[in-house]
């Protein structure tokens, strides 16, 4: 069985023609769920390349299986966040269509900021649209629409291509999806809206790229195990970065300590490990980021390799960071 596809793990940008194995006009979906509607998209262009993405490993799974069982070779399904692909994976204006069907709304004021329909977002949205690409959105949720809609009016680079503000039917739709067929057994109407990329100016946003491995230098008389024994959760901040230090691993065996770090950014969250690890020629440490799993260094992992290094410093008067190859 062919391994799942995950973003953290492609090439940013990804180079689809590769991928697929033949050049076309591509059309992505985010948060496909149980995979119907990606499936119905790449039916209905089968001359196009379909990439859907979604974060639930489950209903990543069931849409593997039904792209496998209808041998369909224009379609592929990657665990990603919806933010993650659009940002790292595509160039500007190399995307046909992409659709965006009943996303969480995230109801709560604190979780606001998860919400994939976010001003940055939009703007990156539109940035990876061709012009006269177009742009779907369907929601059962009316206060989701509404503030929807209040983010799309403001944006320059869409034209409405719909009489009002949205319809509650939509005829051109490819199927009723099962979530969908639920809201409208609960009462709940679908709320569409359909968008094309025009030709006015839009803002710049540039494929985030990965930045250089990021590792700090430092001299302390603590051993491994004390700073190990030392760490407990702790938090830091830098705008909308947000790094947490949940635990401190000894390794008696190497000499190292692992921290077990999440970072969250704007495009991407990761969750890694920092290995800080015993130099014996230079009777230093090097702090670096654990080469298992999937990390990226971005931004956030700079920011995470300089903060956790300082946060070392600080635990003894003595210590010092003799080199910091971090970006500020």
């Amino acid at each position: 069985m062919q391994k799942s596809l995950n973003s953290l793990a492609m090439d940013w940008s990804t180079d689809w023609t590769a991928l697929f194995g033949v050049e076309r006009p591509l059309i992505v979906e985010i948060g496909f769920g149980n995979g119907d509607y990606l499936i119905a998209l790449a039916k209905q262009y089968p001359d196009h390349n379909v990439i859907g993405f979604e974060i639930s490993t489950p209903s990543l799974e069931k849409a593997e299986k039904k792209i496998r069982k209808l041998k369909l070779d224009n379609a592929v399904a990657i665990h990603s966040r919806g933010e993650t692909a659009i940002n790292h994976l595509f160039e500007q204006q190399s995307i046909r269509q992409i659709h965006i069907n009943y996303p969480d709304p995230w109801f709560k004021s604190r979780h606001a900021g998860r919400r994939i329909m976010q001003r940055d977002m939009l703007d990156a949205i539109v940035s990876r649209l061709e012009i006269g690409g177009l742009f779907y959105l369907a929601t059962d949720i009316i206060d989701y629409a509404e503030m929807s809609h209040e983010l799309l009016v403001e944006t320059p680079g869409l034209t409405n291509l719909l009489d009002e503000n949205w319809v509650n039917e939509f005829p051109e739709r490819l199927i009723t999806t099962k979530y969908e067929e639920k809201g409208y057994r609960e009462g709940r109407d679908g709320h569409f809206f359909k968008y094309r990329r025009n030709e006015n100016p839009i803002p710049d946003v540039p494929v985030m790229e990965e930045w250089t491995v990021p590792h700090v230098v430092i001299k302390t008389t603590m051993k491994p195990q004390e700073i190990a024994a030392a760490v407990t959760k702790e938090a830091f901040h830098k705008g909308d970065i947000h790094v947490a230090v949940f635990n401190g691993f000894w390794n008696p065996q190497h000499n190292s300590v692992l921290f077990e770090i999440n970072i969250e950014e704007p495009t991407i969250e990761q969750h890694i490990a920092l290995s800080l690890r015993h130099r014996e020629e230079n009777d230093d440490y090097i702090l670096r980021y654990a080469t298992f799993g999937m990390p990226r260094p971005t931004e956030g992992m700079h920011f995470a390799t300089s903060t956790l290094a300082q946060w070392i410093v600080d635990l003894h008067p003595d210590a010092e960071i003799i080199a910091d190859r971090t970006r500020k």
